[in-house]
């Protein structure tokens, strides 16, 4: 025998799904486990749509096959649990609720997470062709708009409408769907429904908001979601739980809008089931007040912690002293660029001053007062475990821009608005994954890529990154994945260069990481940053810093800071990325400046405004990412170099910063195009004025690339400087007394500027006698030149035949020895002496001419014209 059922108290979904998989098993039987909703009954009883059979009338140990739908859970289908462990009995799953400990397993399992498992029936019913009857329609129909309320529930999905499309065009009567789903509320539910909120309570559990709604009916209610609907509708709450009793029994509806709290789990304690974000069950011979108390008990287990002011503030925090001047106040805020500042007096917290009343102060003269006479001394203070949910409502409440965050007298931590706000936004986003957990786009905000790093990152160094959040929650700090690594991993490449920022003491960091994994630690203590050494790979550790200028192009003042300080003194947005590494949120994407939608969108943006007036090497480097990712730079990018070009920026910049970005350019995969787009906005004039990126100059830097390319392809153990050879390049174009100056404008170390003045004046040289068709003559001409002046005398010429010389002599020439040495000339009778030299240097000559080859051949060459010299 086969029987189709479904969970107790069976709704529209249940009847729907086992209609439909009658079609599939059109030798099965239809059979109720339990009671149903009471519009399920009305509309049986109006149509009788289909042959239902009583359980009482089953013989369960006749059945061979059980086709389980709308449900997987054990405790839900009655009776029929009692066969479940048979041997040979064929369970058969159908379900759109994941799956869960403790759940049903069948040899066919069909699980998909959408509105109802109509959905999934009608989409079968479809591939197959077994396209349903008008009322067959029509109840699909039923069980969809109920599961997804009429297709407006948070949890519907894309292939649910496209399911009621279908069944629609089957001749679904939608008159009848909405005869018996009508939103409107009968008497006793309204009265229900207010019997329910007049009871309600809430709760707050790990900064979590819960409220508990209890009634009682005098008859039975199959359905009670709708009214949990109204109330989620009407309340500002995270998750509700509604306790209705009736007919000796209570039905327990839970809804949850948070992923701290996974209703369908909690529920499961009761038997019942359903999805994370709504959940149903059923209690038999419990009163109301046992159940509230075994929920209240079950939730404080189930429910993860919420984030709370230490999860979200910035620390550390700058800080000033309760009798700073207000002038020196305003110094400090536009040093670091902040607008609120905490006073301290002993080390204890004293209230806070503002920009706008550091100005106005100033404006009435008091600028040598002291700031605690100006500054707030009753703003609203939190703890690090206080909720988000009340410094929510402090600071949109009281209007309070800047919460501190006190442990005891002192400063820990701030909150500013952008912090809460984005928290707020986060969390937004956070529910709305949990209730469409189907989508396919990426957040920017809030997103976890902790699968991303194992997925593409080596094991080894994924694990090390697990370590490293372990260490760092053991010594209470927050550590992060910072730099390129996180840019590249996010662009789909490898990037191993392992950064790791800390908000705390670096040194400590990773002297503890050391320790309790023995590897080595190298530190710097003078810029508080640590190499930690693993016998594979290497990985820095940094602390948190800000960062300000004393004049513009110098090089800045670093102190110890939070993340968000760390990532804002950084070049560009997309370089600006970070991921936590401490377990908790091991793997949440850090953007504070639209990284993300700058990398989508392949765009060099900078963070802020006088981002080269601080430092103008950035100009250099938004060219060199820009050519490198071919990204392009946003409009507002490009403004703000022609401004810092404008104002004589690169004029400030010392020549050994300049040269340092030459190089990295110089670098570059494809360099020609990277200088080519320096010259565009003027940045190769600061090197000399009179360096022009003409087509000549353009067709010596090719010829450069083409030329290195060339090399590097012979696989030589040589390695050329890239530096000197592109240096020759770039400067060609520049006369001799111009070469010079160039050099010492970039502060070219004194060996590297002697190579290349001597190199390029070498090179002229050796083109004018090239070519040269004796390869003796062409050996002695270039014989103990320098790699890199060969190479740019290669580049420099347009005449094939003395690039053929040159290539020639690199080749070939070079590398043809004697086979004879001294002893064999003294084995022949030669007595040493300086004549060994003459004697070697004409049997080289008489190889290179292509005259001796063998032994024998340079043997009787010597005892021919050299035979008298004994």
């Amino acid at each position: 025998m086969e029987i189709i059922t479904t969970h107790i108290n069976a709704d529209f979904d249940s009847l729907a799904s086992m209609v439909a998989a009658k079609k599939l098993y059109p030798e099965a039987e239809i059979v109720f486990a339990g009671s149903q909703e009471k519009k399920l009954r009305d509309f049986i009883e109006t149509f009788h749509p289909i042959n239902i059979k009583r359980i009482k009338d089953i013989n369960l140990s006749s059945i061979k096959r059980l086709i389980i739908v709308d449900t997987k859970n054990p405790d839900r289908i009655g009776q029929f649990a009692e066969i479940t462990s048979k041997s040979g009995l064929d369970i058969r799953i159908y379900d759109h609720h994941p799956f869960t400990k403790g759940d049903l397993r069948g040899s066919v399992e069909v699980t998909e997470e959408v509105g109802a498992t109509a959905t999934i029936f009608s989409e079968i019913l479809k591939s197959k062709k077994l396209h349903p009857t008008p009322i067959e329609a029509t109840i699909l129909c039923l069980g969809i708009y109920e599961e997804t309320g009429s297709l407006l529930f948070p949890t519907t999905t894309e292939r649910d409408l496209l399911a009621a499309a279908y069944l629609v065009k089957r001749g679904a009567n939608l008159n009848i769907v909405s005869s018996f789903l009508k939103l409107e509320l009968s008497r006793e539910e309204l009265g229900l429904l207010n019997e329910l909120v007049q009871s309600s309570k809430e709760i707050i559990v790990g900064g979590t908001r819960i409220k508990i709604a209890k009634a009682s009916s005098d008859s039975y209610m199959g359905d009670a979601a709708h009214l949990a609907h109204r109330i989620m509708d009407m309340e500002d709450i995270d998750v509700l739980f509604v306790l209705l009793s009736m007919e000796g029994k209570i039905l327990v509806v839970a809804r949850s809008r948070v992923p701290e709290l996974n209703v369908a789990d909690v529920l499961k304690e009761f038997g019942g089931g359903g999805h994370p974000t709504a959940a149903a069950a059923t209690v038999k011979e419990a009163s109301l007040e046992i159940v509230e108390e075994k929920l209240l008990t079950l939730v404080g287990e189930h429910i993860k912690p919420g984030k709370t002011a230490s999860d979200i503030m910035t620390s550390p925090v700058i800080s000033i002293s309760w009798d700073n001047t207000i002038k020196d106040i305003e110094t400090t805020m536009t040093k670091y660029g902040v607008t609120v500042l905490p006073l301290m007096k002993d080390g204890k917290y004293t209230g806070l001053i503002s920009r706008e009343i550091v100005e106005k102060a100033i404006f009435h003269g008091f600028g040598k007062s002291r700031a605690l006479d100006f500054c707030t001394t009753d703003a609203t203070t939190v703890s690090p475990e206080t909720p988000i949910r009340k410094i929510e409502a402090i600071m949109i409440e009281q209007n309070q821009r800047f919460m501190p965050v006190l442990k005891g007298d002192h400063i820990i931590g701030a909150i500013t608005r952008t912090d809460l706000l984005r928290t707020l936004y986060e969390e937004f986003l956070r529910r709305s994954r949990l209730e469409k957990p189907e989508t396919k786009e990426k957040p920017s905000v809030g997103r976890n890529i902790a699968l991303l790093l194992k997925e593409k990152f080596p094991s080894d160094i994924y694990n090390l990154l697990r370590l490293a959040g372990e260490v760092a929650d053991q010594m209470g700090i927050n550590a992060y994945l910072v730099g390129g690594s996180v840019r590249d991993l996010l662009r789909g490449e490898e990037n191993l260069d392992i950064d790791i920022v800390v908000e705390g003491d670096g040194i400590s960091f990773a002297r503890s990481f050391g320790e309790k994994f023995n590897v080595k630690i190298r530190t710097h203590e003078r810029f508080g940053t640590a190499k930690v050494i693993t016998d594979t790979f290497q990985l820095d550790v940094a602390t948190a810093r800000t960062e300000y200028y004393e004049s513009p192009a110098s090089l800045p003042t670093v102190e110890m800071s939070s993340i968000k300080k760390d990532l804002y003194r950084r070049d560009f947005t997309i370089n600006s990325l970070a991921v936590k590494l401490n377990l908790k949120d091991f793997g949440l994407l850090i953007d504070f400046f639209g990284g993300q939608r700058d990398l989508r969108e392949k765009t060099i943006r900078v963070i802020h405004n006088l981002s080269f007036i601080e430092d103008p090497t950035r100009a250099f480097r938004a060219i060199r990412f820009s050519e490198r990712f071919g990204f392009k730079l946003s409009k507002h990018t490009e403004n703000l170099i022609k401004s810092s070009i404008k104002l004589e920026m690169f004029s400030r910049l010392s020549g050994a910063r300049l040269y340092e970005e030459l190089l990295l350019s110089f670098s570059e995969t494809e360099p020609v195009k990277t200088l080519k787009r320096l010259s565009e906005f003027g940045l190769l004039r600061v090197i000399h004025p009179n360096l022009l990126f003409n087509n000549e100059l353009e067709s010596t830097l090719q010829a450069m690339f083409e030329t290195l390319a060339w090399f590097n392809l012979l696989f030589l153990e040589e390695r050329p400087d890239r530096g000197v050879l592109y240096l020759m390049a770039l400067l060609s174009g520049i006369k001799d007394e111009g070469i010079n100056a160039a050099l010492d404008r970039l502060a070219t170390p004194p060996m590297v500027s002697e190579t290349i003045v001597k190199g390029m004046s070498k090179a002229k040289e050796i083109l004018n006698k090239l070519p040269l068709a004796d390869p003796v003559e062409l050996y002695h001409l270039l014989k103990g030149i320098g790699l890199e002046t060969l190479l740019f005398s290669m580049a420099s010429t347009r005449d094939k035949q003395k690039q053929k010389s040159i290539s020639q002599y690199l080749i070939e020439l070079r590398k043809i020895k004697p086979i004879l040495k001294g002893l064999d000339l003294k084995r022949i009778g030669i007595q040493p002496g300086p004549v060994y030299s003459k004697i070697l240097e004409k049997l080289l000559d008489e190889k290179i001419s292509g005259k001796l080859k063998t032994k024998e051949e340079e043997e009787k060459f010597i005892q021919e014209k050299f035979s008298g010299r004994s």
